[in-house]
């Protein structure tokens, strides 16, 4: 196994470890001898997953007190493999509650400005990913994918900076929303509409209009989770690919 595969599959290793509090808040992880025995790695390799974890906010490193992990509210919930790894670990209420949150808080603006500011581009863009969206529900396709294009291109077509640093940024909690509505019976096909709803708006330049439809379709985002989360569904992990949606009875006859 390369160098760069075995970081980065150590680095996933001590990671979920610490998700899972195998190494809880507050407490110290072994010292690099013991993890190289451990893991069958390098000193090298555990420094370096050591210094990402320090990135991601998980742990911080001192003389004399070694590497100690950080309260899980000091993490960095915006990493992709942060939020991976809780997925894997297993997704929790209050995970999905503070990720409704922040789309109620984050995107409503976001669509007023959309509305505001989208260039022909931009809205070309939606329009290619809503017609992505679309084409998995009628034929089958991957469904999550296109979804979150649609989300991320009107976060880009608010022309900030700072937003568009935080479509790359949400990306993974995004699809951790998306990727559980579509464990909803007719999910996407009931969400469909109200995607076209939010574009339609912001093709209208209508700021008021666009975030009563986006604030819409989030608020029924969140009943599909509440649903999901009653039915005691297996929820889905970021560790794997999104799953397609299969095609409707007769669907493959009509292309």
């Amino acid at each position: 196994m390369a160098i760069k595969n075995m970081l980065g599959h150590t680095l996933d290793l001590l990671g979920e470890a610490i998700v899972s509090g195998h190494y809880p808040p507050g407490s110290s992880i072994p010292p690099e001898t013991i993890l190289c025995t451990e893991y069958g790695v390098s000193r090298t390799v555990i420094r370096e997953a050591i210094k990402s974890l320090v990135a991601k906010g998980l742990v911080s490193t001192g003389p004399k007190v070694g590497t100690r992990v950080l309260p899980n509210e000091q993490w960095n919930w915006f990493d992709p493999d942060v939020v991976a790894w809780q997925s894997k670990m297993g997704l929790t209420r209050e995970f999905l509650r503070d990720l409704q949150d922040l789309r109620r808080v984050v995107e409503p603006a976001a669509v007023r400005l959309a509305a505001e500011r989208a260039t022909e581009q931009d809205l070309a863009d939606i329009e290619q990913a809503y017609a992505g969206m679309k084409h998995a529900i009628e034929f089958g396709g991957d469904y999550v994918t296109h979804d979150l294009l649609f989300h991320q291109g009107l976060l880009r077509a608010c022309h900030n900076r700072m937003v568009a640093q935080m479509s790359k940024a949400i990306g993974a909690l995004l699809r951790t929303s998306f990727e559980i509505t579509t464990t909803k019976p007719n999910g996407p096909a009931i969400s469909l509409p109200l995607h076209r709803a939010v574009l339609d708006a912001v093709i209208a330049r209508s700021p008021d209009k666009a975030e009563r439809a986006v604030l819409k379709l989030i608020d029924s985002a969140r009943d599909d989770i509440e649903m999901v989360l009653v039915s005691k569904k297996k929820l889905p992990s970021l560790s794997h690919p999104a799953p397609s949606l299969r095609a409707p009875r007769g669907a493959r006859a009509t292309l």
